[in-house]
């Protein structure tokens, strides 16, 4: 993901995120500077400049030739995350009451949705965690099994490779890992590959007797662990 995709993601389109990094780069400029620098027609990069202000992007400075000067990135990033958090709270206080949750079988797409809802579930666990994933995943998500076990959630972890995490059961897999599985508080698991990336593919049920049935199956591969010398901590 490149540095303009990144900031499409706080709202901009391509042209304000090309125009927002001209301004970073060059400092105060005229919207005939902007056209100029991005190769951008000139009315488009005025239609974006104006459109880059109200976004919390730039100021005007107004002066004989209308200048634009760029908002600091960290403060541009903090306003919008304060911004969304806001709109997050106004949301919970005004959506209609979740209804029961979905007891069949849902199917998981894309390696970004996979990953968080694997986070989404760490977080919203209760009580206990078992994850069994491959290396690279775990550490991906290493900051949300971190802060689970600070609000002492029991945490079991089936990893490869060398790991180690205080407050965590780690079982080291003589092999290299293909899926990851987890179980959140006996009550919901998710299990498939993100090997795909966006193809990568996932299922995830509050279904009993797939709850049990990998619960089971990671037990068993504990054992099987223990069995073999596999290292705990």
């Amino acid at each position: 993901m490149d540095i303009v995709e990144r900031l499409t993601q706080f709202g901009l389109t391509r042209h304000e995120a090309s125009i927002y990094l001209t301004l970073l780069a060059e400092g105060d400029l005229n919207g005939y500077e902007v056209a100029k620098i991005t190769g951008i027609s000139r009315s488009n990069a005025y239609t974006s400049l104006a459109s880059l202000v109200e976004k919390g992007g730039a100021y005007v400075i107004e002066e004989a030739t209308i200048r634009y000067t760029p908002v600091a990135i960290a403060e541009f990033c903090e306003n919008k995350i304060r911004k969304l958090q806001q709109s997050k709270q106004d949301l919970l206080a005004t959506i209609p009451s979740k209804r029961d949750a979905v007891e069949g079988y849902i199917t998981i797409k894309g390696e970004n949705n996979i990953l968080n809802k694997l986070r989404n579930m760490i977080l919203e666990a209760r009580e206990r965690v078992y994850i069994s994933v491959p290396g690279q995943i775990l550490e991906t998500v290493l900051p949300d099994i971190a802060a689970a076990i600070d609000r002492d959630i029991k945490m079991v972890i089936i990893t490869n490779g060398s790991f180690m995490l205080a407050g965590a059961t780690i079982h080291i897999a003589a092999q290299p890992l293909q899926q990851i599985r987890l179980i959140a508080d006996s009550t919901n698991v998710l299990t498939g590959d993100v090997s795909n990336g966006e193809h990568s593919t996932c299922l995830y049920s509050r279904k009993r007797n797939l709850v049990d049935l990998f619960k089971d199956s990671m037990k068993n591969e504990i054992k099987l662990i223990e069995m073999t010398k596999g290292n705990q901590i």
